[in-house]
């Protein structure tokens, strides 16, 4: 008796014309933008995405800090504006108008923030011994104690949340240190007389 042949499956069949397998696409790196035909533009992309990138992590450092803070310290909620003016007249005593100058802000600004540390007791005004006409800010022991246990605070938090990273990480931030100073000089050096977005808001 002769063999009766079957058909073959088709999904036995070997596939004609089928691709190659391919590997899979890896995801691409967000720090990393897409190349551009012009190298330049790669440049001037990679600045942006890496500015961008630094700009949030300041942020939210700074945003961070001041939240974990207010738990155990309500006066944090003292402006920041505020505070960097108690550091500025931690040195010495100044005129509303070399305040503005140093913090680069308007007279008007630099006056009305003054006047809310003089109300909070934290500066006085001094009599200028080069022009009685006019008046230097200068801290009061109250200010000066204020701006003592904010930095003091500060470095407690700072140096708490350091002891929570690896090893690898603890070294790669204090590694940044010197850069990230060079980073803020620069932009000391470079800023324009704009009033900080916290005049108020804590």
């Amino acid at each position: 008796m002769s063999a009766v042949s079957r058909p073959v499956p088709s999904s036995d069949l070997p596939a004609t014309g089928a691709s190659e397998p391919t590997e899979p696409t890896q995801p691409s790196d967000p720090t990393q933008p897409s190349a551009p035909s012009d190298p330049s533009g790669l440049a001037e992309a990679l600045a942006v995405v890496r500015a961008q990138r630094l700009t949030d992590v300041v942020t939210r450092l700074r945003r961070a800090l001041r939240s974990s803070i207010r738990t155990d310290y309500p006066w944090e909620s003292l402006p920041m504006a505020q505070v960097e003016l108690l550091q500025t007249l931690a040195a010495a005593p100044l005129r509303v108008g070399e305040l503005a100058a140093r913090q680069r802000l308007a007279p008007n600004t630099v006056s009305g923030l003054v006047g809310k540390l003089l109300d909070a007791g934290f500066v006085d005004r001094q009599a200028d011994p080069g022009d009685r006409r006019t008046a230097r800010i200068g801290l009061t022991a109250a200010g000066h104690q204020q701006l003592e246990d904010w930095q003091r605070a500060h470095e407690r938090r700072i140096a708490g949340a350091l002891a929570t990273l690896s090893p690898a990480d603890h070294d790669a931030v204090i590694a940044a240190l010197p850069g990230l100073e060079q980073l803020a000089t620069a932009l000391a050096a470079g800023g324009s007389a704009e009033a900080p977005d916290d005049l108020e808001a804590p």
